[in-house]
């Protein structure tokens, strides 16, 4: 139930303007918490100035200790938690990689499945383990919290492992070995095992996946000067623990799975993941705690109805005499209040006290939420509508990224894979090139380009999020170029030795010449995939991160969901009257290099299209403390009546 009338007192600042943030909460508050010491910051728009205080012993952005009490800032969160956070992710990687890296050879060599059915399997498994976050991002903002969704889902994660490693090291749960070309398949009884095992860790990874980054950056108050800043380090830090974990995977473990055993092979990341527990739950007395706001999609259900139900009331001119607490928290637990913005003024008839509003107050005091709601909650569907835009833009940038698995793989089968007289390189393992230029640069940005961008745009974070973003979109197109280069050069040369017709034969031409196209994706996540993490996290309404986080991580699954309905459509109107078309069988009688050409473009398309949403981009604004020169700010009740009174 909603309170009429009431209001706000607090003025605003932009979460990503480049300011150093204030504290939150009344002047005479923080002053007496603080011995009275006021300073001055100038805003980011630079036209007005916002108060700044010194901060107190606990933090300021509401976040309590698992006993919930409030979270005293020397003894939690920051880098003294993040160890732990940080330790779950490389061995939670590790983990999922160490299954998927390899899955594929799994299903065809031990399961004795076909090419086909086993790479559709291996992809729809993929897809689910990036859906499945929506269903963790749900529970952690609505109901569980972040710390405790982590907990459940590790453990049902766990369970999956030891599963998954039983299925392949007892005997009667998987076929017997080939004997004399004769393979026989696995019975219902070992496959249902065995997806049984695949699903609870999709289940697992799933819904933990949304919310151990934003646990980690719940470690640092945004209303602290410093630990804003660090907490940009923090995602940096976060996607280079994540390919750590990769690294590991697809040398050590792929070396275990292929030469020693599928039991040792999953039995490692399934210690792995034990660690990853017990790492997260080492540093339990260290973590600080964002409640649970309640439902998500019951508020923007709220939000849509009650607007639809107020069809005829015309929206007030002024924003103070929209509905918001007086509070200085907002009336979503867990949540600040955000402040009103013009665009999109439909939704605010959602929060205009109607003439039935009224009469409910006089006669029960309350109003229901589907009939009135705050600025705040209108402000969050505001919110999401204004990112929408901002995550379509990111699905190309995946798409791709899924080539490093795809054709990328398919082209470097075609060439020259040897290293030495003894040994040859497999084409996927070229990948480990992408991890490496991760590794490579993440401590370069961090540490060396931050700091330089900073001195000259005075941005806490040196680049906007949608500046980092726009610069990881369009070295992805350099990517595409390159491979594009690579393919035409390996043409020519299959066309000049003559191997047009020889489908099988490799190319005299070195795979290493890939190793440019590897290493521009991994410096283009650098930007565009951690600046997607922060900016989901940064953006989203304070009561809905792990849902935002879940959303981004979606596009993933969407981007290979584009990159297969792409190869589909360029197959059927390529292949038409006999012709081999762009990707056959017999790439050397193709032209993949087409395709590249193609993402290339449609990567320029989207790049423009993201510069056009980013620049329309309003960040999100939420209350700082009293500004009387703000006349967008929510007066009190008294003031109002004032106001209504001069008018």
């Amino acid at each position: 139930m909603a309170e009429l009338p009431s209001s706000t007192t607090t003025a605003g600042f932009h979460e990503d303007g480049g300011e150093r943030p204030t504290a939150p909460g009344s002047a005479d508050t923080a002053g007496k918490e603080n011995g009275g010491r006021v300073s001055q910051e100038s805003s980011s728009g630079g036209n007005r100035r916002i108060m700044k205080y010194d901060l107190s012993e606990y933090t300021l952005d509401g976040s309590v200790d698992l006993k919930g009490n409030p979270s005293v800032r020397a003894k939690t969160g920051g880098w003294k938690a993040c160890p732990f956070i940080l330790g779950n992710e490389v061995c939670e990687r590790l983990a999922y990689y160490g299954i998927s890296t390899n899955l594929v050879v799994y299903l065809t060599k031990v399961l004795h499945q076909g090419n086909s059915k086993a790479s559709t399997n291996v992809t729809n498994w993929q897809g689910t383990c990036y859906i499945t976050t929506l269903i963790g991002g749900f529970f952690a903002d609505a109901y569980l919290g972040r710390y405790w969704t982590i907990a459940v889902f590790s453990t049902i994660y766990f369970i999956g492992m030891v599963l998954l490693t039983l299925s392949a090291a007892v005997p009667s749960l998987k076929p017997d070995s080939c004997q004399r070309g004769t393979c026989e398949p696995a019975s219902g009884s070992q496959l249902a095992v065995f997806y049984l095992a695949l699903y609870l860790i999709a289940l697992g990874t799933g819904g933990i996946k949304p919310c151990v980054s934003s646990f980690g950056a719940d470690q640092f108050d945004d209303n602290h000067d410093k630990e804003r800043a660090r907490k940009t380090s923090f995602f940096n830090w976060f996607y280079f623990s994540i390919n750590i974990g990769a690294l590991v995977s697809a040398s050590v473990l792929v070396y275990i799975q292929t030469h020693v055993g599928w039991g040792w092979g999953f039995g490692v990341p399934a210690v792995a993941m034990g660690i990853a527990i017990a790492s997260f739950f080492f540093g339990t007395a260290l973590y600080r705690h964002q409640k649970p706001g309640g439902s998500p999609l019951a508020r923007i259900a709220q939000v849509l109805v009650a607007t639809f139900r107020k069809l005829s009331v015309r929206v007030p001119s002024d924003p103070h005499d929209l509905n918001e607490v007086q509070d200085k928290e907002s009336a979503i637990q867990g949540s600040r209040k955000i402040r009103h913005t013009k665009a999109y003024r439909f939704l605010d008839r959602a929060a205009t006290p109607g003439p039935n509003d009224m009469k409910t107050v006089k006669e029960q005091g309350l109003v229901s939420h589907w009939r009135l709601v705050t600025v705040t909650q209108v402000e969050e569907v505001k919110i999401l509508i204004r990112m929408a835009p901002i995550w379509l833009s990111t699905i190309v940038f995946s798409t791709v990224y899924a080539q490093m698995s795809t054709l990328f793989v398919v082209q470097g089968t075609r060439m020259n894979t040897s290293m030495g007289p003894n040994f040859n390189i497999p084409a996927a393992s070229l990948s480990i090139f992408d991890t490496l230029s991760v590794i490579f640069w993440v401590p370069i940005y961090d540490r060396l380009l931050v700091p330089f961008v900073r001195r000259y745009s005075e941005h806490v974070r040196g680049f906007t999020q949608t500046q980092r973003m726009g610069i990881g979109l369009f070295i992805s197109i350099l990517s595409m170029v390159a491979a594009a280069v690579v393919e035409i050069e390996r043409l020519r040369i299959a066309k000049n030795s003559g191997l047009l017709d020889n489908g099988v034969a490799e190319v005299p031409m070195s795979i290493f010449w890939q190793i440019p196209q590897y290493f521009l994706i991994g410096l283009a996540e650098v930007f565009t995939f951690i600046g997607q993490l922060e900016f989901f996290y940064d953006q989203a309404p304070d009561a809905m991160r792990s849902l935002a986080s879940a959303l981004s991580l979606t596009t993933v699954a969407l981007g290979n969901y584009l990159s297969s309905l792409l190869v589909t459509i360029i197959s059927s109107i390529t292949e038409k009257n006999g012709k081999p078309g762009w990707i056959p069988d017999n790439i050397n009688r193709g032209h993949i290099d087409y395709f590249f050409w193609l993402l290339a473009v449609l990567s320029l398309l989207n790049l423009g299209f993201y510069i056009i949403c980013a620049h329309f981009y309003q960040y999100k604004s939420v209350y700082a403390e009293v500004d009387e020169d703000d006349e967008t700010a929510p007066r009190p009740p008294e003031h109002r009546s004032k106001r209504e009174e001069q008018e």
